[in-house]
């Protein structure tokens, strides 16, 4: 008897939509992810579209005003990263995505973890200036590699991506990851319950922030 040794692929409702979506042809096209480069007007628009549909203008009613962006707080995002450099609660690391993944599911530290203060602020800040190819640095929260919540050993929140946004232009290198950001998109909103703990932590709560 031959044991097959593949692994399933992942499934779950949103998936499984999509993938029906594909083979019967519902759709020309199907987004599930806006990375800086894909983020046009389209993208945002349809994200804010899904939104409404889901809470049926409760947003329009209650809160009302024009969208918030998270672009327009990306400076604002940066000063709260540099203070938490600053305050020892964050570092640049040299991981690769595949390493960082592998070191968090086994709860071991990067070698990058324990830079000084002064090196980490000369290397965000390079990396802010463009100095650094995709992938190559990121930052990261430093909260505890050993928690049971896998998302709390030590998230990403700022990773290099030399691409221009559709808002901002090529102004930044690099880019706020969602949590940090607190990015909601319809899709975003549904997962965010298992990482809660996380983003409590490390998101400014005083900003707000509803589309990209």
């Amino acid at each position: 008897m031959t044991v097959s040794t593949e692994t399933p692929a992942a499934s779950d409702f949103i998936r499984d939509i999509v993938a029906e979506d594909v083979c019967t042809g519902k759709y020309k096209r199907i987004h599930t992810r806006f990375p800086p480069t894909k983020e046009e007007t389209e993208y945002v628009d349809s994200i804010m579209a899904d939104v409404r549909w889901l809470i049926d203008g409760w947003a329009d009613k209650n809160i009302g005003g024009a969208p918030l962006y998270a672009s327009d707080y990306f400076d604002k995002l940066y000063e709260y990263a540099v203070d938490l450099v600053r305050k020892g609660k964050a570092y640049v690391d040299e991981m690769s995505p595949e390493q960082t993944d592998e070191y968090r599911r086994m709860g071991r530290e990067s070698p990058f973890r324990n830079r000084s203060v002064e090196e980490n602020l000369d290397l965000l800040g390079r990396m802010k200036a463009g100095e650094f190819a995709d992938n190559t640095h990121t930052l990261r929260a430093k909260i505890d590699m050993t928690a049971p919540n896998v998302w709390l050993r030590d998230p990403v929140l700022y990773r290099i991506r030399h691409a221009s946004h559709h808002r901002t232009g090529d102004k930044w290198s690099i880019y706020p990851m969602y949590d940090w950001a607190h990015i909601r998109s319809a899709p975003a909103a549904l997962r965010m319950d298992s990482r809660r703990l996380r983003t409590a932590g490390a998101t400014p709560a005083s900003i707000r922030i509803r589309a990209a």
